[in-house]
């Protein structure tokens, strides 16, 4: 267990007024807190000097209450380093009663939570995010980022931040940082937008969670894809949502299903340019028909661009966002991908005529985005860093990405069917004789392969199964062996 920051004075009210003379009262303070458990085994202690000032008293009595706990096996003193709560109390001391609990005992009433906080799913930490190794499906190529470069940055701005970086109430975001975005969504992406329609978020998640705010009341119809991303499902449903589940194949979700069967639905949620899971790109007829929905039934487009920078067989497809000539469209977009997942930075394109209430909602969730961050990347996109990052990167997960699936057929030969490898940073794996792809992931994490299960991303009951197989952080030459690996868990579990 972590000890507090050293320096921190515990909570110590002292009563002038009392019979209890001061010592007494310090020595109770600091023995009913180690007993309640409030200061742990190993925490480092203020030095008497330390807590003298703090309590506006003479430093004896201080002493005196030290030495009080020193002799009983409360504190122990560390030459050199301090004095630190005793890091094996006696078990006699500890089954005291901590002298401050209440002799009177009151019933205790309901405990009432929000109806809506059942919406959400237990969370549970799954095996699949405690580690690190081949195919791990959000793990980008760490060990390529140019930390270097990043580290001069924070430095820079950590030493001589600016007036707006330490204190700057923009909900949407550093005005700088959003024109280097806008910038570069006009130039790569062809959304239209200016800078202030963007709306800096932490990540998608919460993109998406103001957006539903403002978009959805509780009972509001929205298409989402089938299969689909399973966070924006929980988000859906945690905002009062009815989901639509509309299929994906080849060409993208198919937008005449959605309208045969929801028409009058209040949204559809997205991932037009690498379909999550399956990775397909929507199609240039799907596209304009879906279009074509939203302005005739008056409904709005959430398009998620997750990870469209990496195509590799052809130039990136533009964003649906930018054929919009109705402003139908609020497009998400992250750098969780492209650069890595804890910087929790990501953005939204909000249409010119709803920006002021995503700002209402924002203001009133978290007030505006911290602000460090932004300026280190303002000047990593401002001075070229950004863009040949992203040129490197495609070259690499391309040979990733073409090692992974020539060891597939090697190992598995045509029996293995690769399903949307021509973009971002997985694709999914089928086979004629996986039974349970749930159970083949959690095999293979005590292997320390991280593969997601394509089954969980269907809401129907009877999903297909498959492995959902990450490319990015695996070298080329370990692909061969860590299929041979997976061939093996594959043949056992069969």
């Amino acid at each position: 267990m972590r000890a507090a920051s050293v320096g921190i004075s515990p909570l110590i009210v002292i009563d002038r007024k009392s019979r209890a003379p001061l010592h007494k009262q310090i020595y109770d303070a600091y023995r009913g807190a180690i007993l309640r458990g409030d200061l742990r085994p190993g925490q480092q202690i203020p030095s008497s000097r330390v807590l003298t000032n703090e309590l506006e008293v003479s430093r004896f009595p201080v002493l005196n209450a030290y030495a009080q706990l020193l002799a009983e096996g409360y504190f122990e003193s560390r030459v050199g380093a301090g004095t630190f709560v005793s890091a094996s109390l006696p078990e006699q001391l500890m089954s005291v009663e901590a002298p401050l609990a209440s002799p009177i005992h009151i019933p205790s009433g309901p405990r009432p939570v929000a109806e809506r906080s059942f919406r959400y799913p237990k969370f549970e930490r799954s095996y699949l995010l405690r580690g690190w190794g081949a195919f791990g499906v959000h793990q980008p190529a760490f060990d390529q980022f140019p930390f270097q470069i990043w580290s001069r940055l924070v430095t820079l701005h950590s030493h001589t931040p600016t007036a707006r970086a330490v204190h700057h109430i923009d909900p949407c975001g550093s005005e700088g940082f959003r024109e280097e975005i806008c910038a570069y969504l006009r130039t790569a992406r062809g959304v239209k937008c200016e800078t202030d329609q963007i709306m800096i978020v932490s990540g998608s998640q919460q993109a998406l969670d103001i957006t539903a705010r403002v978009l959805f009341d509780p009972g509001s119809k929205v298409w989402v894809e089938e299969p689909g991303y399973n966070l924006e499902r929980i988000i859906l449903t945690a905002a009062g949502c009815h989901l639509c589940p509309v299929p994906v194949d080849s060409e993208g979700i198919d937008v005449s299903a959605g309208i045969k069967k929801y028409r009058k639905a209040r949204a559809a949620f997205v991932t037009p340019s690498h379909q999550y899971p399956l990775g397909s790109t929507m199609s240039a007829s799907r596209r304009l028909q879906l279009l074509n929905w939203a302005q005739t039934s008056g409904a709005w487009i959430i398009e998620d661009d997750y990870d469209s920078e990496y195509r590799y067989e052809s130039q990136p497809i533009a964003s649906l966002q930018g054929l919009d000539a109705n402003a139908r469209v609020i497009y998400i977009g992250t750098f969780s991908k492209v650069l890595f997942p804890s910087l929790r930075i990501g953005y939204i394109v909000i249409p010119p005529d709803l920006v002021e209430k995503f700002i209402s909602v924002r203001f009133a969730m978290d007030i505006f985005p911290p602000y460090l961050y932004q300026e280190v990347l303002t000047d990593f996109m401002r001075l070229g860093h950004f863009g040949r990052h992203i040129r490197r990167m495609r070259q690499l997960y391309r040979e990733r990405r073409t090692a992974l699936v020539k060891s597939l057929k090697d190992e598995f030969g045509d029996t293995v069917e690769v399903h949307g490898a021509e973009a971002g940073m997985h694709f999914v794996m089928t086979l004629p004789n996986i039974a349970s792809d749930r159970q083949i992931a959690a095999i293979a994490a005590k292997e320390k392969m991280w593969l997601l299960p394509l089954s969980p991303c269907y809401s129907g009951k009877d999903p297909q199964q498959g492995l959902i197989m990450g490319f990015g952080s695996t070298p080329a030459n370990h692909m061969a062996r860590a299929v041979r690996k997976l061939r093996t868990i594959l043949e056992s579990a069969t």
